[in-house]
């Protein structure tokens, strides 16, 4: 009988720090940067983000986000037996994000300590993260390596900002997202799509590396966003119709698509290509911004405790972001 992978739980968390426009407008302002709520909103859709403290990281969100969908899927961290994170923002060089929570997830109770043991790795495909990492785990369970896993997208992404750029200090966030991904008889993953083109690597990048203990480069992000813009909305639509056609579905058939909260305008042309009315469209980049690889588990989680994703329903899920990498995953709830 083939295996299938269905998600279970999902979970969040977001730093307690918001950062509303005007806030970020006025620590911007005392830099000598101009900007305005309404300058963001018209070219963003963004009204808030949050910012992790300085004793924060990635692995301390991913791991509450963790705990949050291992409660809902009814399973404890004993059970996991694969852990990927998807992050542009990783605590270290290495270990990975992944064995770090691992080890946080162990500590939580004595038996716990059975999550110990399995295998936990990154993915690093930058906003397209927490996509590629679901399409991973999903084939891995598929092909019997696993049976129950974590997926998880956190990123601090704070923490690389230029904030003498406003054109782009404006747009990220920090936060954490997370799923249960658990094998079982009946197809949730209906069909997956991934890809990258490394030509345009230079479009969105931070062009910085460490070396003989130093940064060379710059450790900060740079973005050309008309660039990233052009390309995101042609490869999101060609990505979802591809996971459309291996599933043998259309359109029509989509209850709820549940992009990379990165820019209402690229959401709103993309639902628009689709067919899709802005009421099929979950939208949290208002209140989130750009967390990058934790864009879409967070989207995903606030959308099943709100009521609006249901059990049965058809998602799409589809990010795009620096690589340039871009994909898409069609499931059932």
């Amino acid at each position: 009988m083939r295996r299938y992978s269905r998600i279970t739980g999902t979970g969040s968390c977001l730093p307690p720090r918001r950062l509303t426009n005007a806030d970020l407008a006025a620590d911007l302002a005392r830099r000598g940067i101009e900007t305005s709520d309404e300058w963001i909103v018209e070219r963003t859709g963004i009204r808030a983000r949050h910012f992790a403290d300085a004793g924060t990281n990635s692995s301390d969100l991913a791991v509450a986000a963790a705990r949050q969908a291992l409660d809902a899927a009814g399973v404890g961290p004993e059970a996991i037996d694969l852990v990927i994170v998807a992050t542009s923002t990783p605590d270290m060089v290495f270990p990975s994000t992944a064995c770090i929570v691992q080890h946080k997830l162990s500590q939580l109770s004595e038996p716990a300590r059975g999550i110990l043991g399995c295998p936990a790795f990154d993915v690093q495909a930058v906003c397209s993260g927490f996509v590629y990492a679901l399409a991973v785990a999903d084939a891995m369970i598929q092909a019997g390596t696993a049976r129950r896993a974590l997926v998880i997208g956190a990123e601090v992404f704070s923490r690389i900002l230029d904030f003498d750029d406003r054109t782009t200090c404006v747009l990220f966030g920090d936060g954490g997202g997370a799923v249960v991904l658990e094998a079982g008889d009946t197809p949730g993953i209906l069909a997956t799509d991934l890809h990258a083109d490394g030509r345009h690597a230079g479009i969105l990048c931070v062009p910085g590396t460490v070396s003989g203990g130093q940064v060379l480069g710059d450790p900060l992000l740079k973005m050309d966003g008309q660039a990233v813009f052009k390309l995101a909305v042609g490869v999101l639509d060609k990505a979802a119709r591809a996971v459309l056609e291996k599933a043998g579905k259309t359109e029509a058939d989509i209850d709820w698509l549940i992009p990379h909260q990165a820019n209402i305008r690229i959401m709103q042309s993309t639902a628009r290509k689709l067919g899709l009315g802005p009421d099929r469209v979950v939208v949290t980049v208002d209140e989130h911004g750009n967390t990058s690889a934790a864009s879409i588990p967070l989207a995903l989680d606030s959308a099943v405790r709100t009521g609006k994703v249901r059990p049965g329903q058809t998602v799409l899920l589809e990010g795009v972001g620096g690589g340039f990498t871009w994909g898409a995953v069609l499931l059932s709830m």
